[in-house]
């Protein structure tokens, strides 16, 4: 026991629970991103492993757009190494002068956050932002060889998990050679024993960058024993036509409303970059779009693509307008990309992303300069061949008109159940005023002061807040009797009202997304985990049509001067400190609950639209055989104690002590 207002009882300490300055780790060059690879490139798997090539391959493709190289050669050698080699300035060997005795190249294998591409000088667009690409690489490695071809002389350098072997090596003269050649053998250590490069998809990669910047020639070369039907041993891309090329390949023989695909270029004002693209419209297609920001796939969109939709669908209700089809006034940006098969590709100066991997882009700037770069070549697309304008408008309105009978149906339907269930709803639940399904959300929070926060900052409209009181029942272990008599699990059938299991109905589904949204701690992340338990064995079509997401609620408030930010976690409060608020006194407040941040806080950060950032749940490849999801759900969330306790012990070395403590 504990006096309040003493010391507590003298107790033996032993050496491994002492605190004191002795405990305090301080991790120094690239031993970061080892202790913690997932932060630099989002994790362990096989995509951070080809994470590492694309880092290599976008620096090699940022000499060629900046216009000093015209080839790059990718090598997948036997041993899983890969070598990149391009022929542009090669990376500067003179000694750096803020570390003297070191070679710029040197700083920038064994730093972070060392680079060129900070404020513009060596590059005027680029893939590398943060200069920890390629020393991340090298910290990932077990071995990692630079080859710099010079001012006519060949300069080496070999490092192993981010430390260097030995100096910097002049090897001898290259007359005839320039460039950089980057060699590294991931490590097996980090990465898992078998988690190798895969070939088809390097070699699709390589294939993607030359369509990216019309011109260049990428030479792929690979192992004998790593070919295959769809992998060469060696093989030379080089389109002159860039996106257009790409477009045609994969349209290859079908037709579209349009006999000539939308595809073009322009730079945007004052130099700030440039954007390509690519559309066609089949007449028969599941749709296809592919974003690239300096030549790095942006799989996430963002708001470049933002920019291209506003320019399509303004230049399609304005030609609608021109030859009188009144009902283009209600053309929306999804009517227009519905089946539409696209390529964008953006070059822009100090582009942001959503997070290092970049699978999104940020830049607010992005939307309007891709938006006015495009729409006079729409309309100038459209208006130039009449019968072509008036054939994809008569396609996309054909749409427009088959949408708005669905959602007609279903808002008839839905007002029909919502009539014959209105005294059957949830007594807690706060329902939304739409009656369409279009654009709703259900908000499912944990306890009543979470609730009432929600309520208060939910736009009333589209947006209705579910409470559940406490951990939901863990449906995985539970019987179906046990479940059939759970309130909450009840409750949430109700709300949502599409039926479960193999009477579930999408067209019934009362919201179009599903968000469950519980603190930003161990708890809420377990009743998180628990829910979307429920969803995958209660309802797995709402999951896997894409109904499901989880809310981003911030961990911290971050405040220097009038200046406010939140951090997701402590990562993102790390770079948040380092980044915006740099070096200033800034004054930390941790949320304890969402129950405990105001409404007008809880709106901005994690439910606003405009401002809030959501996850969405999807299942693995592997669900359309959804036995081995069954079984890792059964394993972690099932009955069998033991199962469980087998699946830390195997994980448990991979967990740090500063993991463990947190």
């Amino acid at each position: 026991m504990t006096d309040l207002f003493g010391a507590p009882p003298s107790s033996p300490t032993s050496a491994s629970d002492a605190y004191d300055a002795s405990a305090i780790e301080v991790l120094e060059g690239l031993e970061p991103v080892r202790r913690r690879p997932g932060m630099y490139i989002g994790g362990t798997d096989e995509r951070a492993l080809h994470h590492l090539a694309a880092e290599v391959i976008d620096n090699a493709m940022d000499e060629a757009v900046a216009g000093h190289a015209n080839r790059i050669e990718i090598t997948l050698g036997a041993g899983n190494r890969l070598t990149v080699v391009d022929n542009g300035r090669g990376i500067p060997v003179d000694p750096h002068p803020k570390y003297p005795g070191k070679s710029a190249l040197e700083v920038i294998l064994c730093t972070l956050h060392s680079g060129g591409k900070f404020e513009g000088k060596a590059y005027s667009t680029s893939g590398g932002l943060h200069g920890v690409g390629v020393s991340v690489v090298n910290a990932l490695s077990t071995e990692t060889v630079i080859e710099v071809a010079r001012d006519k002389k060949l300069y080496r350098q070999r490092f192993s998990r981010g430390l260097p072997l030995g100096p910097l090596e002049e090897v001898g003269a290259a007359p005839n050679r320039r460039g950089t050649s980057v060699s590294f053998a991931p490590d097996a250590e980090i990465f898992g024993a078998g988690n190798d490069f895969i070939p088809e998809r390097l070699f699709r990669l390589a294939r993607s960058k030359a369509y990216l910047f019309a011109g260049v020639e990428i030479r792929w070369r690979c192992d004998p024993s790593l070919t295959s039907d769809q992998v060469p041993e060696a093989a030379t891309f080089q389109f002159e036509n860039g996106l257009g090329d790409a477009l045609a390949e994969q349209l290859g023989e079908r037709p579209c409303f349009t006999n000539v695909p939308f595809a073009g270029a322009q730079d945007f004002p004052d130099g700030q970059g440039r954007a390509e693209w690519a559309v066609a419209w089949p007449t028969w297609s599941e749709g296809f779009t592919s974003y690239y920001c300096n030549t790095i796939p942006t799989p996430d969109g963002g708001t470049h693509e933002a920019g291209l939709r506003a320019a399509l669908t303004k230049g399609i209700r304005a030609f609608g307008e021109l030859v009188g089809n009144k009902r283009a006034k209600d053309i929306t940006a999804d009517d227009v990309m519905n089946g539409c098969e696209c390529y964008l590709s953006v070059f822009i100066r100090n582009p942001h992303f959503q997070s290092q991997t970049k699978d999104r882009l940020t830049s607010l700037e992005a939307a309007r300069f891709v938006e006015g770069a495009m729409r006079d070549h729409v309309d100038h697309y459209l208006a130039d061949n009449m019968d072509r304008g008036r054939a994809l408008l008569g396609a996309i309105v054909e749409r427009m008109e088959e949408r708005l009978k669905r959602r007609a149906e279903r808002e008839v339907k839905r007002k029909t159940a919502t009539s014959a269930r209105k005294l059957r709803l949830p007594g807690k639940l706060t329902d939304c005023a739409s009656d369409a399904p279009e654009g709703t959300e259900l908000f499912i929070v944990e306890g009543d002061s979470a609730g009432g926060s929600a309520k208060q900052a939910r736009n009333r409209k589209t947006q209705a807040i579910l409470p559940i009181r406490g951990k939901i029942l863990n449906v995985a272990s539970a019987t179906a009797d046990k479940i059939r008599a759970n309130q909450e699990v009840a409750d949430l059938q109700l709300a949502l009202g599409c039926g479960i299991r193999d009477k579930f109905e999408e067209t019934s589904l009362r919201y179009e997304k599903v968000i469950i949204m519980t603190d930003a701690d161990v708890d809420g992340a377990h009743i998180a985990t628990l829910l979307m338990t429920f969803f995958f064995q209660e309802m797995p079509e709402l999951v896997r049509r894409g109904h499901l997401f989880l809310a981003q609620p911030p961990l911290y408030r971050l405040t220097a001067g009038a200046k406010t930010l939140y951090a997701r976690d402590d990562a993102h409060r790390a770079e948040l400190e380092a980044k915006e608020f740099k070096g200033k006194k800034v004054e930390v407040s941790r949320f304890k609950g969402l129950g405990e941040m105001n409404p007008n806080q809880l709106k901005e950060t994690t439910m606003d639209p405009t401002s809030r950032s959501l996850l969405r749940v999807t299942l693995p490849s592997q669900y359309e055989d959804r036995q081995p999801v069954k079984d890792l759900v059964e394993r972690l969330m099932g009955k069998n104690p033991e199962h469980r306790f087998a699946f830390i012990q195997s994980r448990a070395a991979a967990v740090s002590e500063d993991e463990l403590d947190a």
